[in-house]
């Protein structure tokens, strides 16, 4: 692997340098340090940089079982404002009381909907790799009665 990466100072080794970034890399990756949905969620812009449509299509269908997920837990309220900010926390905290019960419903249905499409998307995925290793034995088949 050509190295993308230019490092130039008196004393350093380059090459050793990068070799063992992506060797700690890669070592992370084996663990599973990057399969968290932050990662997921970054790697989608380099998801274009896979080799092959069967490497693209695990690693898109792995970063849609991260993230597609909404995070229906409490969050902390808080308020930049010093003057009076408790006052507006309380205000806060009421409003959302009040609006929790509806966002829980339209982010359960979102949850709902986002697992759905996943579904189907896995479902054809894995029916058009059936069908295209169906063809790549037919195809095989017929040349070797050649």
């Amino acid at each position: 692997m050509e190295a993308k990466i230019k490092l130039g100072a008196d004393g350093i080794d380059a090459s050793s340098v990068v070799n063992e970034i992506l060797s700690t890399v890669e070592e992370k990756r084996r663990r599973g340090v990057y399969d968290d949905a932050r990662v997921a969620r970054a790697e989608r812009c380099n998801i274009l940089t896979l080799k092959d449509d069967e490497s693209f299509m695990e690693q898109y269908l792995a970063c849609l079982r991260q993230i597609i997920p909404v995070d229906m837990n409490d969050f902390e309220i808080f308020e930049k404002r010093s003057r009076f900010s408790k006052l507006f926390v309380s205000v806060k905290k009421i409003i959302w009381k009040l609006l929790k019960f509806y966002t829980y419903r339209m982010w359960s249905q979102q949850n709902q909907s986002n697992s759905l499409l996943l579904a189907a998307i896995e479902i054809q995925e894995d029916r058009h790799r059936r069908e295209m290793n169906a063809l790549r034995e037919r195809i095989a088949k017929l040349e070797s009665e050649r």
